[in-house]
C-alpha cells in the first residue's frame, strides 16, 4: 500500500485554495481537526491556568471620573501605571465607547463571517499591501509557525488612510465606522494616561505618531470539535504600540504572567488593553509588552474585533528607539533603534511561532 507522506506546505495551500476558511471546514461537519492545525504536544501541557482565576485577575479600571478634576485623573493615571508595569493587559469600564457601537461590531463581524462563502471570497486576498480590507484565515499560513490556528479574520485599515463605503462589505460597513471613531478618540486618551504613567507631558506620545495608523483585525473563532488539539490563536505578542481589543463573553483569551497562563474572564461592556511591543521597545521596558494567546473551544463561534495603534502598514521612515526621556547611564537602552516596517517584516516572516521578536533587537 502506498503510504502519504504528511506534507505540510501543500495541505496549508490546499486549506487556503478553498477560500473558505475555518468556517468552511465547520460547515462541512468535519469531526476531526486537520493535522495542519495540529499543535505540538507541550504547547497545550499547560492549557488549563495554573493559578485559579480569584487568586490572579487582571486589573479593571474605571475611566469614569477621568475627566472630573486632577486628583481623580492621577487615580486613574496611578492604576495605568501600575497595569503596564506589572501586567501589559487591563480592562477599563466607563470607557466612553457606548454598549450599543460595541454590540454593532460584534453582530457585523459575525454578518460577514458567516455571508454566504460566495460573498466572503470577493474579499479574500493575501495582499495587504494594495487592499484596505482583506479576508482570510491566518495571516501567517504560509510562514514558519509550527501551526495553523483555529479561526478566520478580516484585516482593515482605518487610520491614516480610510477606505470608502465601496470598500466595505455590506454587513460591517457602518459598525466598522461607528466603531473606529470611538476607538480612535479612546486611544487619544489612553496615549495621554501612559504619557502621564511615565511621568511625562500628556501629549509625548502622541507626538511620536502613535496614533498615526489604525487598523482593525476582526475574527472569528468556529466551535472546535477537538479543542485540546489546537489552538484559536497561539502565543504572540503584539506588533503595535497598543491594542485595544473587544471580546464576546466566550472566553479563552489567556496571559502570560509571572510564568503562569491567567484567564481574561469576559467583562461585560469592557475593553481590553494591552502593550504592544514597540511601548515596550520605546519605553525601555518601563511597560511590558506580555504574551497572550486563544485557546479553542466546543462553543462558538467567538468574535472578538481587535484595534492595532501600530505604524505597520505604511512606510513610516521614522526611526524607533528607547525615548531619551528614559534613559540615563544608570539606565541605559535595552534595545537598538528600529524602523516599524523592519520589525513588522521580521514579525510576519517568523509568524505566531510562540517566540518573542522583540528580543531580536535587545543590545
Amino acid at each position: 500500500m502506498a503510504s502519504f507522506e504528511f506534507d505540510p506546505y501543500m495541505e496549508r495551500k490546499a486549506f487556503d485554495e478553498t477560500k473558505e476558511g475555518v468556517k468552511g471546514l465547520v460547515d462541512a461537519k468535519i469531526t476531526e481537526v486537520p493535522r495542519i492545525f495540529h499543535v505540538p504536544k507541550d504547547s497545550l501541557a499547560d492549557k488549563k491556568p495554573s493559578v485559579s482565576v480569584s487568586d490572579l485577575e487582571i486589573p479593571v479600571i474605571d475611566f469614569a471620573s477621568v475627566h472630573v478634576d486632577t486628583a481623580s485623573r492621577e487615580g486613574i493615571v496611578e492604576k495605568v501605571k501600575y497595569a503596564a508595569e506589572n501586567w501589559g493587559f487591563f480592562q477599563v469600564i466607563n470607557h466612553g465607547v457606548p454598549l450599543n457601537v460595541l454590540e454593532e461590531i460584534k453582530n457585523g463581524v459575525r454578518r460577514f463571517h458567516e455571508e454566504d462563502p460566495e460573498v466572503k471570497k470577493r474579499y479574500f486576498s493575501r495582499d495587504d499591501a494594495n487592499k484596505k480590507f482583506i479576508y482570510n484565515s491566518n495571516f501567517d499560513l504560509y510562514s514558519s509557525s509550527t501551526s495553523v490556528n483555529w479561526r478566520d479574520s478580516f484585516a482593515c485599515y482605518i487610520v491614516p488612510d480610510p477606505p470608502t463605503p465601496d470598500e466595505l462589505p455590506v454587513a460591517c460597513r457602518d459598525a466598522i465606522f461607528e466603531y473606529s471613531k470611538h476607538v480612535m478618540s479612546l486611544g487619544g486618551l489612553l496615549f495621554e494616561l501612559l504619557s502621564e504613567a511615565l511621568g511625562l507631558k500628556s501629549e509625548t506620545l502622541k507626538s511620536k505618531e502613535c496614533l498615526k495608523t489604525l487598523l482593525m483585525i476582526c475574527h472569528y473563532y468556529p466551535p472546535c470539535p477537538q479543542p485540546d488539539l489546537t489552538l484559536g490563536t497561539s502565543k504572540h505578542s503584539d506588533n503595535s504600540f497598543l491594542t485595544v481589543l473587544l471580546q464576546d463573553n466566550i472566553g479563552g483569551l489567556q496571559i502570560l504572567h509571572q510564568d503562569s497562563w491567567v484567564d481574561v474572564v469576559p467583562l461585560p461592556g469592557a475593553l481590553i488593553i494591552n502593550i504592544g511591543d514597540f511601548l515596550q521597545l520605546i519605553t525601555n521596558d518601563k511597560f511590558v509588552s506580555v504574551e497572550h494567546r486563544v485557546l479553542a473551544n466546543r462553543q462558538g463561534p467567538r468574535i472578538s474585533v481587535a484595534c492595532f495603534f501600530s505604524s505597520s502598514k505604511h512606510n513610516n521612515s521614522t526611526v524607533y528607539g528607547p525615548m531619551k526621556e528614559l534613559v540615563s547611564e544608570e539606565n541605559p537602552p535595552k534595545y537598538r533603534d528600529i524602523t516599524i516596517k523592519e520589525y513588522t517584516e521580521g514579525y510576519f516572516k517568523k509568524g505566531l511561532d510562540e517566540t518573542s521578536h522583540l528580543l531580536n533587537f535587545r543590545i
